[in-house]
């Protein structure tokens, strides 16, 4: 086997045994013994474990970040195309790289300050917030709010991806057309002014103002009759009379 080889090997190895144990449960020893050769060897490729998981997510960042970017392209592009280009290209490399993946989505190393996973789907949101910024100028929305809408997307396509990795009861098109129809159709009826009904200080106190307004009921023939039964009772045991 030819040091390429051997280096394909090795990483094809640290990848399936980090999305299955995580980095910190898998060992260079575990990695060695699989792949049948020294300690040493691995060594020698990546300087040690780190160096391994780090070539791993290199390699599933610039897949994945190749393919959401690419569905974020292009000019004059509606909208909703743009989302559903966008979700079928997350589930595709779900799809396709479901060892990556779950790589990806683990928790990082320990020594590893950032998660690049997570810097991946803040440059996206960043990218889709400009593409909804622009949209909501369109239709006259607060254009403000464009990166938080954004990053309720992403966390909503991300966090639904992972689900379906692990619950593949539906095809990739058939969950796409979920997503796609949460999302855009929560985009499309978008109000300039959202409020909260019934929760929160604001609608609180709407019910106390609409409580306020509503007229008193009068009383009726039977509460007047009673009351003045119970006039005539307190009369007639008065002492004094």
């Amino acid at each position: 086997m030819s040091s390429y080889q051997r280096r394909e090997q090795l990483i094809r190895i640290g990848r399936s045994l980090f999305a299955s144990k995580g980095f910190e449960a898998v060992s260079v020893e575990e990695i060695a013994a699989t792949a049948k050769v020294s300690k040493p060897i691995v060594y020698e490729h990546f300087g040690g474990k780190e160096g391994l998981y780090a070539v791993v997510v290199d390699r599933e960042m610039r897949a994945l970040n190749d393919a959401l970017f690419q569905a974020l392209s292009g000019e004059n592009v509606h909208p909703r195309q743009i989302v559903e280009r966008t979700t079928l290209a997350l589930l595709t490399y779900i799809e396709e790289n479901a060892e990556g993946f779950q790589v990806l989505v683990r928790d990082s190393p320990t020594t590893d300050p950032t998660s690049s996973f997570s810097s991946l789907l803040g440059d996206v949101s960043t990218r889709v917030g400009e593409i909804l910024e622009e949209w909501f100028k369109r239709q006259k929305l607060p254009a403000k709010h464009a990166p938080y809408y954004a990053q309720m997307l992403v966390g909503m396509t991300v966090y639904t991806g992972q689900y379906w990795a692990d619950q593949r009861k539906l095809s990739k098109e058939q969950l796409a057309a979920l997503i796609v129809n949460l999302a855009w159709n929560g985009l499309s009826r978008m109000e300039a002014k959202p409020a909260l009904r019934f929760e929160g200080e604001k609608a609180r106190k709407e019910r106390e103002r609409a409580a306020k307004d509503e007229p008193q009921s009068a009383p009726t023939s039977e509460e007047s009759e009673d009351d003045g039964a119970d006039g005539a009772v307190t009369a007639s045991s008065d002492p004094t009379s």
